[in-house]
């Protein structure tokens, strides 16, 4: 059908899954580097918001310089603003729906490492 497409992702990790003009529309799923203990840099885009949408399991955001950890709920939006460092941590059941700008990478955005999430 050409008037509809329909997108499924099963696999572990980041996948932008749907472009269109200036923003695109990704999947994340858990993959090591999003566990709490693999969580290592912070990263901020310099022109773009991000938006995050946590649609199964649990996710938790890591936002500014102070490192403020916002456990996420199902099925609100939360938009980080542009240059605002951040992270995502989830649960290995989670599904997390991204959308931002489809320019986005690392011509436009700045890491920062940091010490892993202990866990408690």
């Amino acid at each position: 059908m050409e008037e509809l497409e329909i997108i499924r992702y099963d696999e572990d990790g980041y996948k932008a899954m749907v472009f269109f003009e200036n923003w695109r529309v990704a999947f994340l799923r858990y993959a090591e580097h999003f566990d709490k203990a693999g969580v290592k840099k912070l990263e901020r885009h310099l022109l773009t918001d991000e938006v995050f949408v946590l649609l199964t399991g649990e996710a938790s955001l890591i936002i500014g310089e102070e490192k403020k950890m916002v456990h996420m709920e199902k099925c609100k939006i939360y938009n980080v603003k542009k240059a605002v460092w951040h992270a995502i941590y989830v649960s290995k059941d989670a599904q997390v729906l991204i959308v931002e700008n489809a320019d986005t990478g690392k011509q436009n955005t700045e890491y920062r490492e940091i010490e892993p999430i202990c866990e408690t």
